[in-house]
């Protein structure tokens, strides 16, 4: 069984499916064999829908959340969507298994008062004021701006060369003046290193996701700004141009979304329907 979950993930990766979902559908087969194995089931023919309706409960007793819970039952359901197809099941016992009901949290739109208090807290800190106002200021994914090259950046163009990387495309974001302002003051007093990554440490090491959120985190507790976190600054940005007019289709481009869909969410933020759109310039927060 484990062999063509393998197989599975090999094909995942073929498709081009980001790495953070890879490892979780991984992890979350990994936990369904083991859950078999222990209960003497280890052929894929042999499973049937109650095995999974005794994992779902499973993870239940033990205390998973019912989104964590419903995640991995789409692991689940996806791998037996590939094994069908692959012409080694022929039904899927995933099929009559459903999900658990759950409240999807509304995303955290930090208000003017939270994010200029932000901006008070790092702006005696060169590096972290330059990420914060990238951040708040382009709406870009964290990992996007750890990727950052000084090569991306033209300031002459007013704009910065995201890279595709996994499922997500290449793109040109923007610069407003006060991003720019906040590049051109980092990269003055950036440490000299060989290193093209914009954000580097003290050592000039590329800056790694993981130290980018444990800082922005610290900088929201000194801000007094609670239940924030770095991805809020991007909800935070695409709401903010919504209200100043910024065209949907142009924004969701701009934030690399891949459906409009997922841009026309944040409208129900803004009085549930954009007013007539009046430039594409995006705004300064």
């Amino acid at each position: 069984m484990r062999t063509l979950k393998d197989q599975f993930i090999k094909y995942l990766q073929k498709e081009g499916r980001a790495s953070a979902t890879i490892l979780a559908y991984a992890k979350d087969l990994d936990q369904l064999i083991d859950f078999l194995a222990d209960r003497g089931i280890t052929n894929i023919t042999d499973i049937v829908t109650d095995n999974l309706e005794e994992f779902k409960q499973f993870l239940k007793d033990n205390k998973y959340t019912l989104k964590s819970i419903s995640r991995k039952l789409n692991s689940i359901k996806s791998f037996f969507k590939y094994l069908i197809g692959e012409g080694i099941v022929s039904a899927s016992p995933a099929g009559g298994v459903s999900h658990p009901k759950y409240e999807i949290t509304p995303p955290r739109i930090l208000s003017p008062l939270e994010y200029r208090a932000l901006r008070d807290a790092v702006k005696d800190d060169v590096r972290m004021y330059g990420i914060v106002e990238l951040l708040l200021q382009t709406g870009l994914r964290i990992g996007e701006l750890a990727a950052i090259q000084l090569q991306d950046i033209s300031i002459e163009k007013n704009n910065i060369k995201i890279r595709a990387y996994e499922s997500h495309e290449a793109r040109k974001v923007p610069l407003n003046s006060t991003a720019v302002n906040a590049i051109e003051k980092y990269v003055a007093s950036r440490p000299k290193t060989k290193n093209t990554t914009l954000f580097v440490t003290k050592t000039g090491n590329p800056f790694l996701i993981r130290n980018i959120r444990t800082a922005v985190n610290r900088y929201f507790r000194i801000a007094g700004i609670e239940n924030a976190k770095v991805n809020d600054l991007r909800h935070t940005f695409v709401v903010e141009q919504l209200k100043a007019g910024v065209p949907i289709v142009e924004l969701s481009h701009m934030v690399g979304h891949k459906r409009l869909s997922t841009t026309e969410k944040y409208l129900e933020f803004i009085g549930g329907a954009q007013t007539e759109p009046k430039k594409i310039k995006i705004a300064e927060l």
